[in-house]
């Protein structure tokens, strides 16, 4: 027995579910729920470490590099779909925020997990994303143990990429290897190992304010609006126009004329009915404000 994986909390037995297979249903659901409760917490404990994360990945953005999530199993799939979200949120390039996991795309899919124990294929991914010194790479892994996460970890830090490790043990293989390392401890799942329960939920909830906190930081909010967001569909359509009229107080028709004047850019079109200014003036003030809506209105009123 691998004495490592055995002392882990993730894989121990956790007393307050034994007889689960002896629940009603109720009890079963009630039994998660208390267990699930435990979650943030020990996310809470982490804070330092998430502040430490946040402020390295505005360093990293901020000058021009990429983030880069690498994961295995669950943790990968968590990593893909943190990333993918970011650009019909925020109105990123979709290769700024990556999301990559061990066996590529059909591991999202179908389990192939005997790829997290390839050391090759951690580094050889590092190769193929072109990470430079510039970039940062975000190592996920339940265990902290993933041959594949620590392989690409190590590669990052050898090229000089900022290194930021997401596990949910102490003391873990991953620790050792990365330069901040996020550790929320949830104790053992309802069912022993499966790290996609309350390790999961943990990591989701870290993954949520790295890149939420680190896209405030950056301007891509105004107060707590998503102002650059795609509006790609119907939905986000309607949104922009919501959020239009939420930061500036025009009605519907005034909204969405603006948005369509401004090329559906939301951020842009509020810009416009802030300042007056038309959207290629708008456009050069938001640029001069690095993107940040807000500090572009009170450059603006400053002249004025």
């Amino acid at each position: 027995m691998d004495e490592y994986l055995a002392g882990l909390t993730t894989e121990g037995i956790n007393d307050k579910t034994l007889s689960i297979d002896e629940c009603s249903t109720e009890e079963m659901v009630r039994l998660m729920n208390e267990q699930d409760s435990k979650v943030p917490a020990a996310v809470a404990a982490e804070i330092p470490q998430i502040v430490r994360a946040v402020d390295t990945l505005h360093h990293v953005l901020k000058n021009g590099g990429r983030m880069f999530y690498v994961g295995a199993g669950s943790s990968g799939r968590l990593g893909v779909l943190d990333a993918s979200e970011c650009p019909p949120t925020f109105g990123v390039d979709p290769l700024l925020v990556q999301g990559h996991i061990a066996g590529g795309d059909g591991a999202l899919r179908t389990a192939v997990e005997g790829y997290e124990d390839n050391a090759e294929e951690g580094v050889a991914l590092i190769e193929r994303c072109g990470v430079t010194d510039k970039d940062a790479v975000i190592g996920i892994s339940a265990s902290g143990s993933a041959t594949f996460v620590i392989a690409a970890l190590k590669k990052a830090g050898e090229i000089g990429a900022a290194t930021i490790g997401v596990v949910n043990n102490k003391n873990s293989k991953v620790e050792h290897v990365c330069d901040v390392c996020i550790a929320p401890v949830v104790g053992p799942e309802v069912i022993m190992g499966s790290t996609r329960l309350k390790a999961g939920t943990a990591q989701k909830m870290v993954l949520n304010m790295l890149t939420t906190c680190t896209m405030v930081k950056l301007g891509k909010t105004y107060n707590n609006l998503m102002v650059d967001l795609k509006a790609s569909n119907i939905k986000l359509r309607d949104r922009s126009v919501r959020i239009i009229k939420t930061a500036t107080g025009v009605d519907d028709k005034t909204a969405l004329s603006y948005l369509e004047s401004a090329s559906m850019n939301c951020k842009l079109a509020i810009m416009m009915i802030k300042t007056g200014l038309d959207a290629q003036a708008a456009e050069q003030a938001l640029d001069q404000a690095e993107g940040s809506l807000k500090r572009a209105i009170r450059n603006f009123l400053k002249v004025v």
